[in-house]
């Protein structure tokens, strides 16, 4: 195997903190760097049939292309209060714009093309569900959680509890995007679609991304600056 920056000991979510531009990597790869990231990146290739030195490789030339660019803030050096407003601005604030858009053009692309392929009927429902569940998640993190994350004298237990929801809603979205590959095959559209199931699912494809990153920010770095 090649020299490499990398470690494969290394824990799948801190190359992601360490690491930005490896998400997409990971995401390609299908390697969860946030549900699952708490796991080595050998482990999680093992697991998931991807061969380790391909991996390597990929996550290399992702570093190799990041050189010399200026660096973005780095989101473990920022204090709970700074990460809380860079979560709600960068990731609460796109959703809340996002999901009606994309809600409508799922029951649109549902009942144009529904009766062609039925697994859109499930994709229009999936997505109905999808934005009530995060909708009040972020309004329950925005209004409960973050509040008792910035106080100084919230008791420790209710600190717990609290993360301990989050992850557990997070695991919800996640198996629900899941859901949403699964019925697109990838979010491919076939020869026959339209410029609106195209959009869909292009649309859905950076939903996917958009999440991934926002729940590793929480957690895997609000919820371990936390925790300490």
């Amino acid at each position: 195997m090649p020299a490499t920056t990398i470690d494969p000991a290394a824990l799948v979510a801190d190359i992601v903190s360490a690491h930005p531009e490896c998400a997409r990597v990971l995401k390609e790869h299908r390697i969860d760097f946030c549900c699952k990231g708490r796991q080595p990146l050998s482990e999680a290739c093992a697991q998931g049939g991807q061969d380790l030195e391909a991996v390597l490789g990929d996550l290399e030339a992702a570093l190799a292309a990041r050189a010399g660019q200026t660096e973005a803030v780095d989101p473990r050096r920022l204090s709970i209060p700074a990460l809380v407003a860079l979560i709600i601005d960068r990731h609460h604030g796109w959703l809340r714009e996002a999901l009606p858009w994309i809600e409508a053009m799922a029951t649109k692309v549902a009942r144009v093309h529904g009766p062609h392929d039925p697994r859109l009927v499930d994709l229009g429902r999936l997505v109905s569900d999808l934005r009530p569940l995060l909708l009040d998640h972020l309004d329950e993190e925005e209004q409960q959680l973050f509040p008792a994350l910035m106080a100084r004298n919230t008791p420790p237990d209710v600190v717990k509890d609290g993360l301990e929801a989050m992850e557990a809603e997070h695991r919800q979205v996640g198996a629900v995007l899941e859901r949403a590959r699964a019925l697109t095959d990838d979010f491919s559209p076939p020869e026959w679609a339209c410029g609106t199931y195209r959009t869909l699912l292009a649309e859905l494809e950076h939903l996917e991304d958009d999440v991934l990153r926002h729940v590793h920010l929480e957690n895997h770095v609000l919820a371990v600056k936390a925790r300490q």
